[in-house]
């Protein structure tokens, strides 16, 4: 399985009208015929103006192909493209492959929030591992939905998600956390296989599978 992560950055205030228009047009004609939407995002905390959607297919192989089926696709080409593509003005992929099998979490109302690890050359996998290994402590506290390795876009990452109840919920988890000692143990190797840390809180559209 190959999980694509896509981020458009829009012009200043329109990445609402974007997730609109990805929910009342694209969707429709895109269903889950040229790839599952995992879930779609705007960002609240983080990068400013950007959307964010999770895309899963079997392969890269199927995922090309599948595009390459969408690019022809008369009613994305005419209905969805000329109204969205000029709110667009970056996009950027992640294309990753997942260490921990993705749980998407149960209900809705959830705020999500996107880490991102740049590790150290050749740390990457054994910091991957290391936090799926460490899961159990941590997800005492709250749900992980994924973790993944970045096979392009940007190498030596490691990017996981998780979901909480709110805000407040999310900073009452962490504070928890930094006080077990189990994680305490886990999170003391960390500045030797890290480079960068970068985090993003992320509320779902209304039409996101994930809410």
């Amino acid at each position: 399985m190959i999980y694509e992560f896509r981020t458009y950055t829009t012009a200043i205030g329109m990445a609402p009208e974007l997730a609109r228009l990805s929910g009342e047009i694209g969707r429709d004609i895109r269903k889950d015929d040229y790839g599952k939407l995992e879930g779609y995002w705007m960002t609240e905390i983080g990068p400013l103006n950007q959307v964010m959607h999770l895309w899963s297919y079997a392969d890269l192989n199927t995922r090309q192909e599948l595009r390459d089926a969408l690019g022809r696709n008369d009613a994305w080409r005419t209905k969805y493209l000329p109204v969205a593509g000029p709110l667009i003005i970056r996009q950027d992929v992640r294309l990753m492959r997942a260490v921990k099998p993705v749980v998407a979490p149960t209900g809705t109302g959830h705020v999500f929030e996107y880490r991102v690890y740049r590790c150290k050359v050749g740390k990457t996998r054994p910091f991957a591992e290391k936090l799926r290994d460490a899961m159990p402590v941590r997800e005492k506290y709250s749900q992980n939905v994924g973790i993944w390795l970045s096979e392009a876009g940007q190498p030596n990452e490691v990017s996981h998600l998780w979901a909480y109840d709110s805000l407040n919920h999310r900073a009452e988890v962490r504070a928890a956390v930094a006080r077990d000692p189990e994680w305490q143990a886990f999170t003391k190797n960390g500045p030797e296989l890290i480079e960068e840390m970068q985090t993003m809180i992320l509320l779902p559209s209304a039409h996101s599978p994930m809410r």
